[in-house]
């Protein structure tokens, strides 16, 4: 589980590609000092298993299977992007984000930013799947940070971004066009997965 809070901006530092699956290596000073082989890390909010590590370059190696390649954006990585990174979260620290699996249920594209005195708005494109999961001040997660919804539409969402967010995450460096990983709030998921349930198969 993660809370959205970015650690720290990594770089991707190397990828190999496959078939049907990537290996991707990233470097970060901050979620690498304690890595370990089977580590999770969310890098771009997806959680991502540790398989390489080497402490001393600060560099961690991630097997990136086609199910993960088909749902989110880390397909799209080239060396030399900026990724979030967040290491997974301390039984009994502080929540400051939201609860974060790390399991990315599509995406969405930036298309329209609207800066402000200090802060920015930023409208995306949802995939129409996702809107029934997300409510007006509810929880969301974009590139593995945690937000709340200013608005919830059937199409598309907003979100305020303070000049922390804008200065310490990708999402301060996404232009319009850009994709983002998605993770809506978790409790509606199973919520919505309750209420199709006939009730005889909850007995």
């Amino acid at each position: 589980m993660f809370t959205g809070i970015i650690e720290e901006l990594g770089e991707v530092v190397a990828i190999e590609p496959a078939a049907d699956s990537s290996r991707i290596t990233v470097r970060g000073s901050v979620t690498t000092t304690d890595s370990a082989h089977g580590a999770s890390i969310a890098v771009n909010g997806a959680c991502l298993t540790v398989t390489d590590h080497e402490t001393k370059g600060g560099v961690v190696t991630f097997d990136v299977m086609a199910e993960s390649l088909r749902r989110t954006v880390i397909g799209d990585l080239a060396v030399g992007d900026a990724v979030n990174l967040e290491r997974a979260m301390v039984l009994g620290a502080r929540l400051d984000g939201h609860l974060v699996q790390g399991h990315v249920d599509g995406t969405a594209t930036i298309i329209e930013r609207r800066p402000g005195d200090r802060w920015e708005e930023v409208r995306l494109a949802i995939d129409p799947e996702l809107a029934p999961f997300v409510v007006e001040k509810g929880s969301i997660c974009l590139d593995g940070v945690s937000l709340t919804l200013t608005v919830a539409a059937d199409d598309h969402v907003e979100v305020a971004l303070i000049p922390t967010t804008l200065e310490l995450t990708t999402l301060g460096r996404k232009g319009i066009g850009d994709r983002v990983n998605v993770e809506v709030d978790i409790l509606g998921k199973y919520v919505q997965r309750m209420l199709a349930l006939d009730p005889k198969e909850t007995r």
